[in-house]
């Protein structure tokens, strides 16, 4: 398929709405950067003074940076301006786009907005936010960078589509699951934050009560130090809510959120592992969730997993058979045929050498850890870049070693602590199953 392109088209600019919906998402960082010591050192009237003066510069800056903002597609180039003093333009080639999103904020669909966020190869941090569109153009602007990007098909116009060629046909998404909302509530009640807050309400009553010294500042500074704690089983509920899967275009699409809602891709073609996780307050009711690792795309800060893809938030093992079974097919978790490291890895991991495992089937390599929060690690063989063999001190003098399978930019496979015979045997296996498994990929 090949569509032909304008070398240049009129650069577009963000909606008009975007310089009040700025300064409204900045309301709530004044507030913070002022703080409740502000509030009871100045008073009310003129805490409200300094957030109303702020709050109305920040409007007048998003406004000159919005009229000096805008956006084309030139030849297969996103390109993006922007400054007044010191004038930038960015030229994101599409072939390096691996997704994009779109991104309704609560202001934003208010206000029939969205914006538009891409990730590109090698990208730290989501690349060129567009904020804020309408949301028929940023559907119309994600697809056609799709196309242009050979990441999607999609219905063009009869004039763009090159003589003799007939247009593309748009794939229909397939839908695979939906996550109730419910299961969604009750998983993120099954966590130590939400469990351990009625003690945390308790101590604050009981320090009140006898307390009689206690200030306004005193207090609030507590509650927002106990509303911190909350924050990630919160922002979990919100980003996950009416969590829907389905299937097209060779990748997977992602659909969720509550006060934010998200549209995202998970392109198959650059999926390299996928981690499934069982937390310990879930294990009764056999829930787990499962987490994709995309090349060139950022991946979530560490222990925080409600930034990032989900495949599946929570659910049952045959939901995740099923979810698995569409990112990986033919690998199903329970099937894969763990085996202990060496016992003497005893010495070295007293209370979780059982937990430990690796595993290598017909397309995967796996492992298994973690004591209290169970994780298994799927990689396969395709995605493979290198295989390492280490020996730490204690392993040196044990006689064991772990076997390392890296991929891109994403997490390793490790078969930990094992006899060193058994290590060399596991790295030459996977070497040699990893460049098979890319020349069978490699063929047309």
């Amino acid at each position: 398929m090949s569509i032909s392109v304008a070398t240049a088209e009129p650069r577009r600019r963000l909606h008009p709405l975007t310089p009040l919906l700025k300064g409204a998402r900045a309301l709530v960082v004044i507030i913070a950067a002022l703080s409740w010591q502000t509030l009871g050192r100045v008073g009310l009237g003129w805490f409200a003074a300094m957030v109303v003066a702020a709050l109305i510069g920040q409007v007048i800056l998003a406004l000159i940076s919005w009229y000096f903002t805008g956006y084309q597609v030139v030849g297969r180039e996103l390109r993006i301006h922007e400054g007044l003093v010191f004038r930038r333009t960015r030229a994101i080639p599409l072939e390096r786009i691996q997704a994009v999103e779109v991104v309704r904020p609560l202001l934003a669909q208010l206000t029939g907005l969205a914006e538009l966020r891409l990730e590109v190869v090698g990208g730290g941090k989501t690349e060129a936010p567009l904020a804020f569109l309408t949301v028929d153009e940023a559907r119309t602007l994600r697809e056609r960078l799709l196309v242009l990007a050979g990441k999607a098909t999609a219905t063009v116009p009869a004039a763009e589509v090159a003589d003799g060629e007939p247009a593309p046909v748009a794939h229909l998404e397939r839908p695979i699951h939906a996550v109730a909302n419910r299961d969604l509530l009750i998983s993120q009640l099954l966590t130590p934050q939400t469990l351990l807050m009625p003690f945390g309400i308790a101590f604050v009553v009981v320090q009140f009560a006898s307390e009689a010294t206690w200030s306004f500042i005193g207090i609030a500074s507590t509650l927002t130090a106990m509303a911190g704690v909350l924050l990630q089983p919160v922002r979990r509920i919100l980003a996950d809510w009416n969590f829907r899967l389905a299937s097209q275009d060779e990748s997977l699409r992602v659909r969720g959120g509550l006060l934010e809602t998200r549209s995202q891709t998970v392109p198959l073609d650059r999926l390299q592992a996928v981690t499934a996780t069982w937390p310990l307050l879930w294990r009764r009711k056999r829930w787990l969730r499962l987490r994709p690792h995309v090349a060139g795309v950022a991946a979530p800060n560490a222990g925080d997993d409600s930034g990032g893809a989900r495949l599946l938030p929570v659910g049952d093992p045959e939901t995740a058979r099923l979810v698995l079974g569409e990112a990986l097919p033919g690998v199903a978790l329970d099937a894969i045929p763990f085996t202990p490291p060496s016992r003497r890895a005893r010495w070295l991991h007293p209370l979780a050498w059982r937990v430990l495992g690796a595993a290598l089937t017909d397309q995967v390599v796996a492992h298994r850890e973690g004591l209290v929060t169970r994780q298994v690690l799927v990689v396969p063989y395709a995605r493979i870049q290198s295989v390492r063999v280490v020996r730490g001190p204690l392993q040196r003098r044990l006689g064991l070693a772990t076997v390392y399978a890296d991929t891109a930019g994403g997490p390793s496979a490790a078969a930990r602590d094992r006899d060193v015979r058994e290590a060399w045997e596991l790295a030459a296996t996977l070497a040699e199953r990893s460049r098979a498994a890319r020349s069978v990929l490699a063929e047309p």
